[in-house]
This record gives C-alpha cells, structure tokens and sequence, in this order.
C-alpha cells in the first residue's frame, strides 16, 4: 500500500495544476455563457464570506487605527504634561491673588476706602470708517433713547480705541488712538514713569515726553494716566515697540482694522473739559 500511495501522490501533485487550470477556465466559460447564473454564484460565495471577512478585518482595522493613533497620543501626553504644569503654576498665582486680594481689603478697611462708582457705558456698532475732518475715526450707530456726550472713553474687548469726537441724534463718531488729533496721557507699568501717545495717522502712535531717566522697554505695558483729568487712570492701551531709529512706538491692544463693537464708557469726565479740549482737528494729510 505505501509502495502504491507514494506514485499515487505523485500523478495527483502532477494533475493538480491542470486540473486547477482547467476549473478556472471553466468557470470563466459557464460566467460568459450564464452571466445571471455567475451573479448568483458570486452573490452566494460572497455571502458566505463575509463574516470570515469580518471577522479578519475587524483585528487589523484596530491595529491600523492604534498605528494612526500613535503619534497623537504621543502630542496628547506631552501636552497632558504641559498643562499639569501650566495648571500648576496658575494654582499657584491663584494662591497669591487670593492673599493679595485678602490683603487689600484689609487695607482698605484700615484706611476707610470709599470704592468708586462704576462707570456706565453703551455699547454701539461701528457702521462706517473714516469721513469728516479726521483721517483715523469711524462711525457708530446709536439707538434711540441711548444718549452719548462728547468725551466718552471708547473700548473694544481688548483695550483703549479712541474717544468720543461728535454726537448725533442716532449716530457718533470717534477719534481713534491712531488719528494725529489724538493725544492719551499714559503711564509706563514697569517704571510708573509717565509719558504722551500720539497718533501719526499710521498703524501706531508715537511715544513721547517720557522723563530723562527713564528710557520705555520694548514690550513694557501701557495704562492710560489720570494726569490731566481727560482720562482715567489704569484704562489698558498697549505695549512699548522700540524703532531702528531709537524711538518709541505703541502697539495698541484694540485690534482698529476690525472694530465691529464698542463700548462708550461715561467716566464722567467729560464735563469737566471744554469742547475744544476733547479734539482739535488737523488736515487730514498731515503726518
């Protein structure tokens, strides 16, 4: 029997092949002659496997996945650190705010503080740019009922836009920071040293007047100055931005290019100015 098995195994490794040849021809003649019956047998056959499909896809579909992954969870740890350590930090600013903020109540209680009034303010669309005597001024609508008075201090999100130049029955316009009739007491955060922004009809005012000994570091932050009762003290601008030339410039806070809304805050200083105080225009091309 093994004698006879092994020349049996051969001629049936030998007739494999053709064999095989010979089914796929076949098949390939019975789909040409009964295309409807090779639909119905693929439709049959791959029923069959899908699930064993499936079945193998589903284990490499999570592996290709988890490789994809790889590098996010790698981004994804490295800032989950990151922000253990940020959130650390602010914990700590946290703590010394509430000491501090502790602190000046105390303080405050000790020296019979009276805190001031908050201002109030209205908040306006800015509809128009430009037009009238002012080369950097923009337009604002104003409801009926809401009223605005000359002098008013205006504030985007972000910090000091400009103030109050004329009043309308619905409509007010005002000066921007950067408009050369603009003219903003500021103080130097860093050095408390006092100085004057100036605008140049450009993107930034100039800085000038700051004292002898005391020279604006670039970066330095910007706070309006009460010194002159035009404006309130603490309002934020902008920050110091050194030339080549050796000069100062501002780098203001309130994005102007894309003022949509504003806030018109009424300090209540105003009225202590004369009208010709609040702007005094120059030709528009002057620079």
């Amino acid at each position: 029997m093994i004698r006879l098995s092994i020349p049996l195994r051969q001629t049936l490794s030998r007739l494999s092949l053709p064999v095989l040849v010979a089914a796929a021809f076949g098949t390939m003649l019975l789909g040409k002659a009964d295309a409807l019956l090779a639909e119905r047998a693929r439709t049959v056959l791959a029923d069959v496997l899908t699930p064993f499909y499936a079945a193998f896809a589903q284990p490499a579909r999570a592996v290709r996945d988890a490789v994809a992954e790889l590098p996010g969870l790698l981004a994804l740890r490295e800032e989950n650190a990151r922000l253990r350590e940020e959130n650390e930090r602010l914990r700590r600013w946290q703590a010394a705010a509430l000491a501090l903020e502790a602190e000046n109540v105390q303080l405050r209680g000790q020296l019979a503080f009276i805190p001031e009034r908050a201002p109030a303010f209205q908040t306006a669309r800015v509809v128009a740019d430009g037009g009238g005597v002012y080369a950097r001024a923009v337009l604002v609508a104003l409801p009926p009922g809401v009223e605005v008075s000359r002098g008013q201090i205006a504030l985007d999100e972000r910090g000091f836009v400009g103030r109050v130049a004329e009043v309308g029955n619905r409509s007010a316009r005002i000066l921007l920071a950067t408009d050369i009739n603009s003219r903003v007491p500021v103080t130097l955060e860093g050095s408390r040293s006092r100085a004057m922004m100036v605008g140049t009809n450009g993107g930034r005012p100039r800085l000038q007047f700051w004292t002898e000994d005391t020279r604006p570091a670039e970066g330095e932050r910007l706070v309006t100055s009460a010194q002159g009762i035009a404006f309130p003290a603490g309002l934020p601008v902008g920050v110091v931005r050194r030339t080549p030339t050796g000069g100062a410039e501002v780098e203001l806070f309130a994005r102007l290019d894309r003022l949509d809304l504003v806030r018109l805050f009424d300090f209540g200083l105003g009225a202590l100015l004369p009208p010709e105080a609040v702007a005094r225009p120059e030709p528009r091309g002057r620079r």
